[in-house]
């Protein structure tokens, strides 16, 4: 599912270039639910988006569900993401003026999926939401938000869920919630998930773990 060859992403700074990833190589196979854990400023969130398509590599070769997306055009990639990634983020990322239900519904749309809708529900429902889907993000709780982000990663059929941090602004019951709904949800449609996390018992749910330090996988 994920074949990343060489990958460097080096960023211009006021003092000069900065590498951020020094040489990253890694194979994860389909289906599996991996753990990237490291140190803050280790790069995991940065490797993430470079798996998403969302981060310019200054060198390697990334391979996504069979795909080498390394040098696709941001149309292409857009394309790509919404056939094959799902992504959970820390902060959410909803749009405040639209209800649950749109907000897990208009990317599909927009990805000319023409059930859009009704996928939207069946996720929403898989969440335990469906009696919330006419809320708006700021009337539900952080908990409900983050499965509204959720079910909005899985309702596309996504091959790959990435997730960065997604309990990290929950408590710590609702943070179990979401991490149960997490191995469990993509494990039921042969997804791949990767997961960027700082909560060590979180790591240890994952099949393997990866750790990262200053850039590179640390042995």
């Amino acid at each position: 599912m994920i074949h990343l060859s060489g990958i460097h992403v080096s960023l211009k700074g006021n003092a000069g270039l900065v590498n951020i990833l020094r040489g990253i190589s890694l194979d994860v196979a389909a289906g599996e639910m991996v753990g990237l854990v490291g140190p803050s400023g280790s790069g995991k969130s940065t490797l993430l988006m470079v798996i998403a398509g969302l981060e310019q590599i200054s060198q390697g070769m990334v391979h996504i569900a069979g795909s080498d997306i390394t040098h696709f055009s941001e149309d292409k990639l857009a394309r790509f993401r919404a056939r094959n990634i799902g992504i959970v983020f820390q902060s959410f990322h909803l749009i405040p003026t639209l209800t649950a239900l749109e907000n897990v519904a208009v990317p599909l749309d927009f990805a000319g999926m023409p059930d859009a809708y009704e996928r939207a529900k069946a996720q929403l429902d898989k969440v335990g939401l469906m009696p919330r889907r006419d809320h708006y993000p700021g009337e539900m709780s952080g908990g409900e938000q983050q499965r509204v982000a959720l079910a909005r990663a899985l309702a596309g059929g996504a091959k790959l869920i990435l997730a960065d941090e997604p309990t990290g602004n929950l408590d710590k019951n609702t943070g179990k919630q979401i991490a149960d709904l997490l191995f469990a949800l993509p494990g039921e449609q042969g997804a791949t998930l990767l997961l960027v996390t700082h909560d060590e018992a979180i790591a240890r749910r994952c099949g393997r773990i990866v750790h990262l330090e200053d850039g590179r996988i640390a042995p």
